[in-house]
């Protein structure tokens, strides 16, 4: 059976569900993995990658390091050249890849959110917010952007159609919010990354943030009777994505789906 060596980098990963998720899917798909959690500094990046490069056969990036990781690869493919971050490693040819907008995508449809000819506010336009903004436009939706550095925001306003940046907010009607800027957990936890006024003239709010499991901007949105969801499948699907590449399997929507539901049956 193939084992293989993986693991998951960022700023703060102590609370990353990417060690279980990975282990349940291996299991599923026929291998074994031994999967780790690698917290770095920002200012410790360079030295800690070349030794990670050197350790495993594979392994996932999450903020804030979904950029600076490109420097370090031979090349870059599909969605990650599109979006210009990387959240999945092969170590044996150093390529990058990126499925989170796989996974975004298919937990959209897997929860009947249909954002064809409609209006959404994204807010952060960091690595996660790159690939939810070119996703979102590519399935019909008007993409509004937020950053508080707006120079981001900027970014993917000329980088892709269908999408404006925003230097302000203002409380405007929009089908979907959603939440990639990070705020709410880790040291931000219990804030909402906008105010109760907005996220009332919503129908949809989406985070990104799978802990806590309701953040505050969910729960202020729970309580204006929207309809929630967190990062959670999101999670699970860009995973399942990151495995296959890691295993060297084609990926499958109906098999992502059934995983999905029998690992919530198992937490």
């Amino acid at each position: 059976m193939k084992q293989l060596k993986l693991a998951v980098i960022g700023k703060d990963v102590s609370k990353s569900g990417s060690p279980s998720i990975h282990s349940f899917i291996a299991e599923k798909l026929g291998y074994k993995v031994e999967y780790d959690k690698i917290s770095i500094p920002e200012d410790q990046f360079d030295p800690a990658i070349c030794r990670i490069f050197d350790k495993y056969d594979g392994f996932n990036v999450t903020i804030p390091f979904k950029l600076s990781i490109i420097k370090y690869l031979k090349k870059i493919m599909g969605d990650a050249e599109v979006f210009g971050a990387v959240n999945t490693v092969n170590v044996k040819n150093k390529t990058g890849y990126n499925t989170d907008g796989l996974g975004f995508t298919l937990m959209l449809k897997n929860n009947d959110i249909d954002v064809k000819g409609k209006n959404v506010l994204l807010i952060g336009a960091g690595g996660a917010g790159r690939s939810v903004a070119k996703k979102l436009s590519d399935s019909g939706a008007s993409v509004f952007v937020y950053d508080k550095k707006i120079d981001n925001a900027y970014a993917l306003e000329r980088e892709f159609k269908g999408i404006k940046a925003l230097e302000n907010l203002q409380n405007t009607p929009y089908y979907a919010l959603i939440n990639a800027s990070g705020v709410g957990m880790h040291s931000t936890e219990g804030l909402s990354p906008v105010g109760e006024e907005l996220i009332s003239l919503c129908e949809v709010a989406i985070d990104l943030i799978y802990e806590p499991k309701v953040s505050k901007f969910l729960e202020i949105a729970a309580g204006f009777g929207k309809k929630t969801l967190n990062g959670k499948a999101m999670l699970f699907y860009q995973a399942y994505y990151a495995a296959c590449i890691f295993a060297d399997m084609q990926p499958d929507e109906i098999t992502a789906k059934k995983l999905f539901t029998e690992y919530l049956e198992e937490l």
